[in-house]
């Protein structure tokens, strides 16, 4: 955890607690253990899980800090990636996990009560019904995502969920720029407006990643996100 305590300094110039640490560390353990019974995660040793997991989670707070970040919703997140090590550097952020397999949210309500994490929310549901809830349509500062479909697509489930004036944040690897040009359709369509893509290069990992931000400028049609199945079919 030294390695990666240092890493979060030069990439991001954060310095983790140790209570941070810690709690990362139990994290590491827990995902380990319940891999061994479920799959989870392809990454099997501390080592990828520390770099590709944390570290990578934890990179999107090179684009997130010094905006409001109050309320963060986190799409298909897997065994908590990057919410809940964003979580756990930035505890006042209240949020949501949102992850249609049963046994990958259970992982994720294991660790928010291993941990003691307040304000995290848990939903096993798909991101196409939720984003037409009330209770979270435009209701978030941020609408992120890593590894979870192509851009026009993971668009259309995230820009529902960001407020006008936040901003959605998509974790992807070299194919970004390509992405993001295939995608300004689909974004303006959204109510979106493509802000930047950050390249992030990981210690140990070839592959050059990219933040890629798009700011919320205006509401969502009501139509968006469409029922489960048509963003992929008939992207945008």
């Amino acid at each position: 955890m030294k390695e990666l305590a240092q890493s979060a300094y030069n990439l991001l110039g954060i310095r983790l607690t140790t209570a941070q640490i810690s709690a990362l560390d139990q994290y590491e353990h827990e995902l380990l253990e319940w891999n061994t019974r479920f799959n989870l995660t392809a990454i099997e040793t501390p080592e990828q899980v520390r770099i590709k997991h944390f570290l990578d989670s934890l990179s999107c707070l090179l684009v997130m800090r010094n905006t409001p970040s109050e309320r963060v919703v986190d799409v298909g997140t897997g065994a908590g990636f990057p919410g809940l090590p964003l979580k756990i550097v930035c505890p006042g952020i209240q949020l949501t996990l949102v992850e249609s397999v049963g046994k990958k949210a259970g992982f994720c309500q294991h660790i928010v009560d291993t941990l003691k994490l307040d304000n995290v929310k848990i939903f096993q549901e798909r991101a196409e019904a939720l984003g037409q809830q009330a209770e979270h349509r435009e209701r978030y500062d941020w609408a992120i995502a890593r590894a979870v479909a192509n851009m026009p697509v993971l668009m259309e489930l995230l820009l529902p969920f960001v407020r006008v004036g936040g901003k959605a944040l998509a974790m992807k690897g070299l194919s970004a720029p390509v992405e993001a040009q295939t995608a300004e359709h689909a974004v303006k369509v959204l109510g979106g407006h493509l802000q930047k893509l950050v390249p992030i290069v990981l210690p140990g990992v070839a592959e050059e990643r990219y933040l890629v931000v798009v700011e919320k400028v205006a509401a969502t049609p009501a139509g968006y996100p469409r029922r489960v199945g048509l963003a992929t079919k008939k992207p945008l």
